[in-house]
C-alpha cells in the first residue's frame, strides 16, 4: 500500500497537532508501513481509504490507532552504555551519600518506549546498589502511547529484543523464558510505575527528580515546543540532579539555564549554580 503526498501531509499533521512531534518528509516509506496493517484490519484495501475515513471524522480510536503506531521508536537495554557506566560508577554513589539523611531517590525515564531503559536502570540498581531497597525510591517512566506503555509493563521481550544489550548473564538472571518470548521477573518490573505523559502537553504533578533520562525524542519537536519541554524540565529537576538526553541532543542555544556536565564519555546537564 503506498500513501499519496496529500495523504502523507495529513498524518504529517494529525501527529503534529496531537504530539508536537514533526514527521520529516522523507519518512512517507515508514508511515506507509506503519499504516497499512491498520488499514487492512479495518477492512480497508488501501491507506487512501483509511484516510479518507480519518478526515471526515472527529478524534477517535482509529485516529489514536494511527497516532501511536507513528510514535514507535528505536531502543534496546542499555543503549548508548556511556550513561548507565555514569549512573553506576559516579551518580548512584553521589547520590547515596547526599540523600543518607532523607534515603529518598527519584529517577524519571521519560518517552521509554517500550521499557528497556527503565529496566536496563532498575536491573543496575538491584545488582550493584541493593542498598537502595531500603530507600524510598521512585521511578517513574513515561510514555506518550497507552499501548505501547501496556507493552512495557508486562516487561515480555522477543529473542532479537532480549539479545540487543544485554549480556547473557543478565538474561538468565532477570528473565524467564515463555514460548518464543522472555518475561522480565515481578521483582524488576515492580520496581517502575508507568504513566501516561504527553511531554508537550500539561504534565501531572512529579516529585523533584534526582536523575531524568530524556533520550531521542526532543528532536521529533520543532524549537518552540524543545525550549517548552526543557522550561518545565527546570521545574521538576532538582538543583543537583541530572538530566541525561540523547546522543545528538542539547540544551545549547535553547536554554541557557542548563550547563553540561561529563563524566568520562557521557554528556549530562545540571541546572547551573
Amino acid at each position: 500500500m503506498s500513501i499519496s503526498s496529500d495523504d502523507f501531509n495529513y498524518i504529517c499533521q494529525l501527529l503534529r497537532d496531537q504530539t508536537a512531534i514533526s514527521l520529516e518528509a522523507d519518512k512517507a516509506i515508514r508511515v506507509e508501513r506503519q499504516l497499512a496493517p491498520i488499514a487492512q484490519q479495518a477492512g480497508f484495501s488501501s491507506i487512501e481509504e483509511l484516510v479518507a475515513l480519518l478526515r471526515t471524522q472527529q478524534p477517535n480510536e482509529l485516529h489514536i490507532q494511527v497516532i501511536e503506531a507513528m510514535l514507535l521508536s528505536e531502543t534496546s537495554f542499555f543503549r548508548d552504555n556511556y550513561p548507565f557506566e555514569a549512573l553506576k560508577k559516579v551518580l548512584l554513589p553521589q547520590f547515596l551519600k547526599q540523600r543518607l539523611s532523607e534515603r529518598s531517590l527519584n529517577i524519571w525515564s521519560a518517552a521509554c518506549s517500550t521499557g528497556q531503559e527503565p529496566y536496563s536502570i532498575a536491573m543496575l540498581l538491584h545488582q550493584y546498589f541493593p542498598i537502595f531497597a531500603g530507600w524510598n525510591v521512585r521511578f517513574i517512566a513515561s510514555d506518550i502511547s497507552g499501548e505501547i506503555l501496556t507493552r512495557a509493563r508486562e516487561g515480555r521481550y522477543t529473542q532479537l529484543e532480549i539479545h540487543r544489550g544485554l549480556t547473557a548473564a543478565q538474561q538468565l538472571r532477570y528473565f524467564q523464558q515463555q514460548d518464543n518470548e522472555w518475561q522480565l521477573k515481578q521483582q524488576i518490573r515492580q520496581m517502575v510505575e508507568f504513566r501516561q505523559i504527553n511531554l508537550a502537553a500539561g504534565w501531572p504533578t512529579l516529585p523533584l527528580m534526582d536523575i531524568i533520562f530524556m533520550r531521542n525524542v526532543l528532536i521529533y519537536f520543532d524549537v518552540a515546543t524543545k525550549k517548552a519541554i526543557l522550561a518545565k524540565l527546570r521545574q521538576v529537576l532538582s538543583p543537583d540532579g541530572y538530566l541525561f538526553l540523547g546522543a545528538s541532543e542539547t540544551t545549547i542555544t535553547l536554554d541557557n539555564s542548563f550547563e553540561p556536565v561529563y563524566f568520562d564519555k557521557a554528556l549530562c546537564y545540571r541546572l547551573r549554580r
